[in-house]
């Protein structure tokens, strides 16, 4: 950990309070999706992007919106349409006559956390315009690249019910992303605790309560190291990369996962699954990654990574079925 970073935790507080605080913020401002919470909290310590599928009105935009009234950073929502070009994230070069030469101005991108609402009406150069920046923080504008900050979180969202004007997203895109989460809709009870919030909110005259004290970016990257250096023992490791593993050679564990699945996962998953165990286990306040913690964050690491065979889906096969199948039969530490 470096200076700065220890020196802003020892003068605000215990990081991982810190981190509690925001979850109970986040959960009073995005009522009846704990799980949603908890991955936007993963993707901010482990460092990377997050997709999240659910019909309209689930709070996708307000949870990204929250994220970033917790934190000490700039948020930019994207509307993702059929006519989008790349330079409408990425910033073009602008030519300034008062100077006789050309200026770049910057986009969307330029932000710390990014809400790519919609990302599948977008045709394919806005994908890899964006794809380029989710891999490599950085983006390219003619001969010149730009770096974009430390701090750089993409939510995307898609709407599953409606696929009308939609562009599926490649599997190198898809596979950028960290976790896929999949939210659905409250319950009653939660619902009528909705309706207070939009009533009282309405009668304030704003969406969001802010937080008192926002976090620092310094004490967000403190947090990451503090989750890389927590104890992953040799067989918790193994295990990951079994269940990995066997996306991709699954004979000696599965006949069902040998005729279900098309292609298997990438490296990238096994990273995935391991970065987002060491944050669960960090912000549950321990210092060992477990299986449970691997088991917890593998659905949402592995879903959007698999490729089913045709007949498979053809029978009402998903992704979920996979791993599902696969934490069943890869034995655990």
């Amino acid at each position: 950990m470096n200076k700065s970073a220890a020196d802003s935790i020892s003068s605000t507080g215990d990081a991982l309070a810190i981190f509690k605080e925001l979850r109970r913020y986040l959960n009073t401002q995005i009522l009846g999706q704990p799980g949603l919470v908890e991955s936007l909290l993963v993707a901010l310590l482990a460092e990377g992007h997050l997709l999240i599928e659910g019909p309209p009105g689930l709070a996708k935009t307000r949870a990204i919106k929250a994220l970033a009234h917790g934190l000490e950073c700039d948020f930019q929502r994207v509307q993702f349409t059929p006519d989008m070009l790349p330079a409408d994230l990425t910033g073009s070069d602008i030519y300034r006559p008062e100077e006789g030469g050309f200026r770049f101005q910057r986009g969307p991108l330029f932000h710390n956390l990014i809400l790519a609402d919609e990302i599948n009406r977008a045709p394919a150069k806005v994908q890899s315009a964006l794809l380029e920046a989710m891999a490599e923080r950085q983006i390219s504008v003619g001969m010149t690249t730009y770096a974009l900050p430390r701090l750089f979180l993409v939510m995307a969202t898609q709407n599953p019910i409606e696929h009308e004007g939609t562009y599926p997203l490649p599997e190198a895109q898809l596979d950028r992303f960290m976790l896929h989460t999949l939210i659905d809709y409250p319950d009653r009870a939660t619902t009528r605790l909705i309706m207070d919030l939009a009533r009282r909110e309405a009668l304030d005259g704003h969406e969001l309560t802010p937080l008192a004290q926002p976090m620092s970016q310094e004490l967000v990257f403190a947090a990451r190291a503090e989750a890389l250096n927590l104890t992953l023992v040799p067989s918790v490791a193994d295990y990951i990369a079994a269940l990995v593993d066997a996306t991709r050679r699954p004979e000696p564990y599965s006949s069902k996962l040998k005729e279900w699945l098309r292609w298997g996962a990438s490296p990238r998953a096994a990273i995935a699954i391991e970065r987002g165990a060491r944050a669960l286990a960090w912000l549950d306040g321990r210092d060992y990654v477990s299986p449970e913690d691997v088991q917890a964050i593998a659905p949402d690491a592995l879903r959007h990574r698999l490729l089913l065979d045709y007949t498979a889906q053809a029978r009402g096969i998903v992704a979920q079925d996979c791993v599902n199948e696969l934490l069943q039969k890869v034995p655990a530490p």
